[in-house]
């Protein structure tokens, strides 16, 4: 875990590229397909970028191509790894109604769940920006 966090906005953006403020800190969101984790590859653990705490397993992590188009391009997880590093909370941006995915450890936006069915079956589809996340390799 990152013991030395910034402790305010400024600190924020001098330790984060333009890019991985705006999504961490802003809300925003990669484009999809952009980002570097968007397929597994490899298994380990993946890491909050801001703070280094663990969030997400490869063990849970999704075939987005299975999903529902709006969902693909991003990694996705069907469960959290570290369940108490990760916290939810309500979105209403965007005039729509989604549930935000968030870094407790930090307090940094990491993207999106969603429930939806593949294959007849409900899942938990966590749609997180590969531009938050940091992947330890096993």
């Amino acid at each position: 875990m990152n013991t030395d966090m910034p402790q305010d906005e400024n600190a924020w953006k001098e330790k984060l590229t333009p890019e991985e403020y705006k999504v961490l800190r802003e809300g925003g969101t990669e484009a999809p397909f952009s980002g570097e984790f968007y397929k597994k590859d490899v298994d380990g653990m993946y890491h909050c970028k801001a703070c280094g705490v663990a969030l997400f397993s490869t063990e849970h992590q999704l075939d987005s191509r299975e999903s529902d188009p709006g969902l693909q391009g991003w990694p996705s997880f069907s469960d959290l790894a570290v369940a108490e590093h990760v916290g939810l909370r309500p979105d209403d941006s965007l005039g729509m109604r989604r549930t935000e995915v968030y870094c407790k450890n930090c307090g940094s936006h990491l993207g999106h769940v969603f429930d939806e069915e593949v294959k007849g079956e409900q899942r938990k589809h966590y749609c997180i920006n590969s531009v938050c996340l940091d992947l330890e390799e096993k």
